[in-house]
């Protein structure tokens, strides 16, 4: 590979010192995964786009990107390039004519992208180029995330970094053989131009095909040799304990001691670390680590909420902070990140018992209710960083969030009364939030001087200390500053908003689904839990195809609000799969409704045929036929912005084994493990929530018994409010997984009276599945009361069973 790179650069993209892929990386946004490491730390690297925001230029006539959906490549539909959506008629086109493919990938919420698109896609000569010399192609990744992957990978791979716009150069059988990211449109002191690069390729294609066709076949093959997880000669996974301390202690090296987080700026959400730090805990709650790691994770997510990545005024997080104190965001806002941070926060507040987690928890979904929910119950992927400051002026990076003192002081002109010092609401907010006359966003987090003299709201102090600071009560100071939130907000409503992407993906809303039932378990709220309940029926509804089984990707806002497809349809990749099927078991287990399990195990029984590795182990990221022709078949090895649908599968095996029996699903999750064993062992970091899933795994299996009662027709309402409130203490997510040991006599009916005096778990059946979720409601050593609820699975039908026990040992 390091051949491969010395030939790239110096061939093609070196012609000077110090220009190269590396510094066109300056400009890339990363969102995902390990990519975040390719973003500047030296000014903010947002990644929001600019919607369908008319051009100074004169109209121009569309190209066939105005056939499609995607709003990302609607967004392109305008320039003068002969734009190709990704298909078999771009390929036969440059095979036909014998031209390299030019493949462009990003998401209608990239700022850089769409700086390039403003820069270099726009300009009529750079399209003159990409018509006459190459085929060009655009990719939403957000709707491919496969080709996304395979061609990242060779990005990262030959220039030690990522982010979109991903720009990579084919031959006509799709094998890479140059890219990079965002590329300014001329050459500067330090980095080669578009203009250039393309002059380049085309005279390197003219004059030594034969050599970029061999190179590529090298480079394709080095990647296919790379990227290969499989079992090979292992039998089993790796011991969880090894596993667990090691990526443990990983964390607590990379660890912000002051500020929370787990890397330099810029710094990431990371839900899966926190969820990593929690299970940690429970396992060595009694140690010094357990509570090192519950105090990492509580920090962490207290830092954030009260930093500028929160949005003090209309709730959610924004993508990414641009310093290492949470303060000045990138400000697109992601509908995967609400998601996991709404299960976060709630496991915060289950923790803790401190209410501050649990508002900021209900605060995440009361913004996605509003802003991000289509009136059908599904969920929009994303909001962007950049709007225009007035309506039509050009957009800037975090026009509608952020505030001059000139602006509260308008807004909050109210003395507040009892303080020791003459006051007014508008200066009690902004003492609180930091808000300064200059600004209070550092010239090096503002390269463009877009954000000169404006402020990005961030606690400062507490509130008791504020109250302090002004002779006030503790419970005032709340009221007052609520009230001037409230009152920035709907002052807000009248700015020129950012532009929604509403598009819809399946993965995203499985997550949603999740956000809300595991939220509205926790806390009790059956209201969101109807959220989840409606998310889900849209997902049955709208994405997923009866008659084959199988989830579609995505689909779109038409006219009116109406659901659109595309033609033909998206189908779905594994993370879509695992997503939902994630979606469903909480929906299950918060709203007790077996019809989301039935569908949870149909869509486990498509992932498996269309996505298991029979031969190496685990879930390929895309199915065979989708991805033919790509040079690469991944298997996704990476937690990170979302975690990998095979860390997110094998926890779904190992419920769905819990719920049915099924000794398929676990032997799968053992073989899931152990394709991933090298990975884990290298880098648990990397995976921590496929580590979560290997500790479950291992976990002995733990036998409940004692007397109880039926909560049948009489007792039902009772029980399941036992579970709700052991939800609400606990959740089931925090109690190693348990079996009941069921056994005598044939299944029969039983009258109420027979239930309350002579059933108990032991005498139930002897030829049923019994497996059961677990609520703890008090913990006293090692006793827990708890309240078991499980299903008994009789051939195909599923029969709800509500069994409260007293006292057990666990």
């Amino acid at each position: 590979m390091l051949g491969a790179r010395a030939w790239l650069g110096s061939v093609l993209l070196l012609p000077r010192a110090g220009v190269g892929l590396a510094a066109s990386r300056r400009g890339s946004s990363s969102r995902d995964k390990d990519r975040s490491a390719t973003v500047s730390s030296s000014a903010p690297m947002p990644a929001g786009g600019k919607g369908s925001h008319p051009s100074s230029t004169p109209q121009r006539v569309p190209n066939r990107l105005i056939h499609e959906k995607s709003p990302y490549l609607l967004q392109h539909a305008y320039n003068p390039v002969d734009w190709y959506p990704w298909g078999q008629e771009a390929f036969d086109k440059a095979r036909k004519e014998n031209k390299p493919i030019f493949l462009s990938v990003g998401y209608s919420t990239c700022h850089w992208c769409h700086m390039m698109e403003e820069e270099s896609f726009q300009n009529e000569e750079i399209g003159r180029l990409l018509s006459e010399d190459f085929v060009s192609v655009k990719v939403d990744r957000e709707e491919r995330p496969d080709v996304d992957k395979v061609y990242m990978t060779f990005v990262q791979a030959t220039s030690s970094g990522g982010g979109w716009p991903m720009n990579v150069w084919l031959t006509p059988n799709l094998q890479p053989f140059v890219g990079g990211t965002y590329f300014p449109p001329e050459d500067g002191l330090t980095r080669v131009g578009f203009r250039t690069v393309l002059l380049r390729i085309r005279e390197q294609w003219k004059q030594n095909k034969n050599t970029l066709l061999e190179n590529s076949q090298r480079v394709t093959t080095a990647l296919l040799a790379r990227s290969e997880i499989s079992m090979g000669d292992r039998q089993l996974p790796p011991s969880a304990a090894t596993m667990n301390n090691r990526c443990f202690q990983q964390l607590d090296e990379g660890y912000d001691e002051e500020y929370g987080g787990f890397a330099e700026a810029p710094k990431f959400p990371t839900p899966v670390i926190l969820s990593f730090l929690f299970s940690y805990w429970l396992s060595h709650r009694l140690t010094q680590d357990g509570s090192r790691a519950q105090q990492m994770a509580l920090h962490t997510l207290k830092m954030m909420a009260n930093g500028g990545i929160r949005d003090h005024v209309g709730q959610g997080f924004h993508r990414y902070s641009t310093d290492c104190q949470w303060h000045v965001p990138h400000f697109e806002k992601m509908l995967y990140d609400q998601a996991q941070l709404a299960v976060a926060y709630s496991q915060a507040f289950q923790i803790s018992g401190d209410e501050f987690y649990s508002d900021v928890a209900k605060g995440i979904l009361q913004y996605v209710a509003r802003s991000l929910s289509h009136r059908s119950g599904g969920f929009y992927s994303a909001e962007d960083a950049d709007s225009p400051p007035e309506r039509g002026m050009r957009p800037k990076e975090g026009a509608y969030y952020v505030w001059t003192v000139k602006e509260v002081q308008q807004l909050l002109p109210e003395p507040v009364l009892g303080a020791t010092e003459p006051l007014t609401s508008g200066q009690l907010l902004m003492k609180h939030y930091g808000l300064t006359e200059a600004g209070n966003i550092s010239p090096s987090q503002d390269p463009k001087g877009e954000l000169q003299g404006q402020n990005v709201l961030t606690v400062r102090y507490s509130l008791e200390l504020t109250a302090a600071r002004f002779g006030l009560d503790v419970e005032a100071v709340r009221t007052l500053l609520n009230t001037g939130l409230e009152k920035l907000f709907q002052a807000r409503k009248h700015r020129p908003k950012p532009h929604l992407d509403s598009k819809m993906l399946a993965a995203w809303n499985g997550l949603m689904v999740s956000g809300y039932a595991v939220t509205g378990a926790v806390l009790g709220q059956d209201r969101l839990i109807n959220y989840a309940t409606n998310g889900a029926k849209f997902l049955k509804r709208h994405m997923f195809d009866v008659a084959s089984g199988r989830l579609m990707r995505t689909c779109y806002t038409g006219s009116g609000g109406t659901v659109e497809h595309s033609n033909p349809p998206c189908w779905g990749f594994l993370e879509d799969y695992a997503f939902v099927v994630r979606g469903l078991l909480d929906l299950y287990e918060a709203s007790q409704e077996s019809a989301w399990l039935e569908w949870a195990l149909r869509l486990q029984d498509t992932q498996d045929r269309l996505f298991w590795d029979s031969q190496g182990g685990g879930y390929f990221c895309s199915e065979a036929e989708l991805g033919a022709g790509l040079p690469l078949r991944l298997k996704d090895d990476q937690d990170g912005a979302e975690p990998s649908a095979n860390s997110v599968s094998a926890h779904n095996l190992l419920r769905l084994h819990g719920f049915t029996g099924h000794k398929d699903w676990m032997d799968k999750c053992v073989c899931l493990l152990t394709a991933f064993s090298e990975r884990m062992r290298r880098v648990p970091v990397a995976l921590p929530e496929m580590v979560r899933a290997l500790s479950a795994q291992q976990q002995t299996l733990k036998q409940v018994g004692g007397e109880g009662t039926w909560a049948g027709t009489s007792g039902k309402k009772e029980a399941g409010a036992a579970i709700a409130d052991g939800n609400r203490r606990w959740g089931s997510w925090a109690v190693p997984r348990a079996q009941v040991c069921v056994c005598a006599g044939p299944w029969r009916h039983l009258s109420d009276r027979e239930a309350e005096i002579n059933m108990s778990p032991w005498w139930l059946m002897k030829c049923f599945s019994v497996r059961l979720g677990i609520s703890v409601i008090a913990s006293v050593g090692t006793v827990l009361l708890v309240c078991v609820y499980f299903r008994v699975c009789v051939t195909l039908r599923c029969v709800s069973v509500h069994l409260p026990l007293r006292g057990m040992l666990v």
